[in-house]
């Protein structure tokens, strides 16, 4: 329910809905706005009856269901967007924001060679996997610690950003002393445990749509971390699997702009795994920059023919810094900048 307070309701009013909502047993999240307050009560649907009794009480104004299944993460709750702070970075508002690297962390040389090239191009995040799920258990698995210490070199030398993948609640803690950005990869989307582990921790949270979920679904999966208490929370499409054979996915632009009428949070795009094919991550970028995302994360790798994952659909440096000049104009069409 949102509890829509009259203008100009005072500070005790709003405080003591703030308590009937607390005894009903809810979650209060007020949220304060330039003319008037609202307060959302989330909690258990079957007590919605009393939720309605506070109709009476001196200082609201209404209250009103929230029709969608995604409470925190529904604009009928928040109204303005929702900007994720990454120390002086802003996602979600004019600043459009790119994070790149390699898929995953495989020596010093390859991720500082990648992290200043990607640093003189314009990006301002590296991603690096130094956890990697892999769909054969034969595959790189990554460095795990190793590899966080070299992004932690990486960012030290640079100034970037760091995003990467954490996958078990077992290990949150330990990536989140080097990460500035916790990534769920698409595979676990719906690991709850990790999600809910996420939400406890003061980090931004880099959420990638999974290979066969919906919209709903996905922002479902960011309820979770929003309902413990963490708001920092990034949503990614990446692609889903279709019966397209020509690509590895096929990267769903329409999303991107559905998700900002269904949600306050910020959306970035991946054509690197929404395509799977070199040629076809600029078009892509370019066109995830007019339907209106608020950043693209791209694999670069300075010698894709050895990377140990994910080569093909990676780009060389040079077709890095490329892909930032030829989106630049795109970016300030827009009315934002890069």
């Amino acid at each position: 329910m949102v509890i829509v307070m009259e203008k100009g309701a005072t500070q005790a009013q709003i405080d003591h809905v703030c308590d009937r909502i607390r005894e009903m047993g809810y979650d209060v999240h007020p949220i304060v706005g330039v003319e008037r307050t609202v307060i959302g009560a989330i909690g258990d649907e079957r007590g919605k009856a009393k939720l309605q009794a506070l109709r009476s009480t001196p200082g609201v104004e209404n209250v009103i269901p929230i029709l969608k299944p995604f409470k925190l993460a529904s604009r009928e709750l928040v109204q303005r967007r929702t900007t994720v702070r990454v120390g002086e970075l802003e996602i979600g508002n004019q600043q459009f924001v790119v994070m790149a690297g390699p898929c995953s962390v495989e020596n010093r040389p390859q991720i500082m060679t990648t992290a200043r090239a990607v640093k003189r191009a314009g990006a301002v995040i590296l991603r690096g996997g130094a956890f990697k799920p892999r769909t054969s258990p034969y595959s790189f698995q990554g460095l795990e610690e190793e590899g966080l210490k070299l992004l932690q070199e990486a960012k030290e030398e640079t100034g970037l950003a760091i995003v990467t993948e954490v996958m078990a609640p077992h290990d949150v803690e330990l990536v989140a002393r080097y990460a500035d950005i916790l990534q769920v990869g698409a595979r676990n989307m719906q690991n709850f445990s990790l999600l809910k582990q996420l939400g406890q921790v003061p980090k931004p949270v880099l959420l990638k749509r999974g290979l066969a979920n919906t919209l709903e679904e996905l922002l479902l999966s960011a309820e979770y971390i929003l309902s413990q208490g963490n708001p920092q929370v990034i949503l990614c499409e990446r692609g889903i699997r279709t019966i397209e054979r020509y690509t590895r996915n096929t990267l769903d632009l329409s999303a991107v702009p559905l998700l900002r009428e269904l949600t306050h949070l910020p959306v970035v795009v991946d054509p690197s795994h929404g395509t799977g094919v070199r040629s076809l991550i600029l078009p892509m970028a370019k066109a995830a920059v007019a339907a209106g995302a608020d950043g693209l994360l791209i694999e670069v790798h300075p010698n894709p023919e050895e990377a140990f994952s994910d080569g093909d659909q990676s780009l060389l440096l040079e077709q890095f810094e490329q892909l930032m000049r030829v989106i630049r104009p795109y970016v300030e069409l827009e009315g934002r900048q890069l």
